[in-house]
């Protein structure tokens, strides 16, 4: 199914201009077009579904930091609060064998639910622990090497490129995350 982003404005590259009135169409996982919406609208409008957005749409963030955030840093469910408190924690204070496979599974579920509310849609990898492996290959995030390749970075909108964006607000919150075309966050 095709779908027309209409948002405030464009930005196809980070740090680049925003294009006010322009949108994407979004055709599975990949841009089918990225331009003004009344031409889209025009082109597209028929067999396509609106979203709009009050926003402006750009390529989704990337995080450097993967590893450290998700394999070197617990994310404690709420239930765990009287146990471990609510903020992230690091070092010493998540060692030991309760820290077991299981829970830095669900840590690292936690954690990319965290990265994807930001807009991130790549991050860095390698990761070394099989359950935090398991929870970025299935929240589809893109894992990138360090450090990233010379070429076209994965951050910039394209035509037939996949369909990873984000939609930031004003106040550069984030809106809505998407991976593939698939709408992985929404803020309520």
């Amino acid at each position: 199914m095709l779908t027309i982003h209409r948002v405030r404005a464009v930005r196809l590259t980070e740090g680049g201009e925003p294009d006010a009135g322009h949108a994407v169409v979004v055709s599975g996982g990949r841009f089918a077009a990225i331009g003004p919406y009344e031409e889209l609208l025009a082109e597209y409008g028929e067999r396509a579904r609106v979203r709009e957005w009050e926003g402006v749409l750009t390529p989704g963030r990337y995080e450097p930091d993967g590893p450290a955030l998700l394999e070197r840093t617990y994310w404690p469910d709420p239930r765990e609060a009287g146990e471990l408190g609510t903020g992230a924690l690091t070092g010493d204070a998540i060692t030991g064998p309760a820290f077991d496979d299981s829970r830095w599974g669900a840590s690292a579920r936690r954690g990319v639910q965290r990265l994807l509310a930001a807009g991130t849609t790549a991050l860095s990898g390698p990761f070394t622990r099989a359950s935090v492996r398991t929870a970025v290959h299935r929240s589809g995030i893109r894992v990138l090497p360090l450090p990233l390749p010379p070429g076209p970075r994965p951050r910039a909108l394209t035509p037939s490129g996949a369909a990873d964006f984000a939609v930031f607000d004003e106040d550069r919150g984030c809106l809505v995350t998407a991976l593939g075309g698939r709408l992985v966050y929404r803020r309520a």
